[in-house]
């Protein structure tokens, strides 16, 4: 039998974890949303030999993270500038963190999420855009989208429910 994984469903997770790569991917990027433009400061911020950082900053201006902007001429350096492909990542990014102080900080949070304006600790949530609403286990289907093939439309007439199943 034909399960929803197989058939394709689960495709556009494993093709943006493969897009993503390692997870020196996301510590770039988090150094990035900390601020980090210039190879220097990437050094300065991430345990990495430099000819390893260089490769990996290219390989993410390959795949569409980041754009170069000329900041100097002679020499010429480079500053890497996140692209809106990066900064979708942000949310992903910051709801990790926080499921990380939430199950892997024992002694306590490691970092407090807050509203830069008040300093207000933020109580960070991913949502439905339409309606504000958590995604939640047994609350978040998957139907067929444009893209998929005739099927996954089979598969999918109704909508398969995540995080739904039945307890023992």
């Amino acid at each position: 039998t034909v399960t929803p994984m197989r058939s394709g469903v689960g495709r556009p997770i494993a093709r943006a974890v493969d897009e993503i790569g390692e997870a020196w991917t996301l510590l770039v990027l988090r150094e990035a949303f900390k601020g980090a433009r210039t190879s220097s400061d990437f050094e300065a911020q991430l345990p990495i030999a430099p000819t390893t950082l260089t490769r990996r900053l290219e390989a993410l201006v390959a795949r569409g993270f980041f754009s170069l902007a000329e900041y100097q001429s002679n020499p010429p350096r480079y500053r890497y500038e996140p692209t809106e492909k990066a900064l979708e990542l942000l949310p992903i990014l910051v709801a990790l963190g926080a499921w990380g102080n939430r199950w892997l900080a024992p002694d306590g949070d490691i970092f407090t999420i807050v509203d830069p304006e008040t300093g207000d600790a933020m109580d960070v949530a991913v949502v439905d855009r339409k309606t504000g609403r958590p995604l939640r286990p047994g609350r978040v289907g998957l139907r067929a989208g444009r893209g998929a093939k005739k099927r996954t439309h089979e598969l999918l007439r109704t909508p398969l429910v995540l995080g739904k199943w039945k307890r023992a």
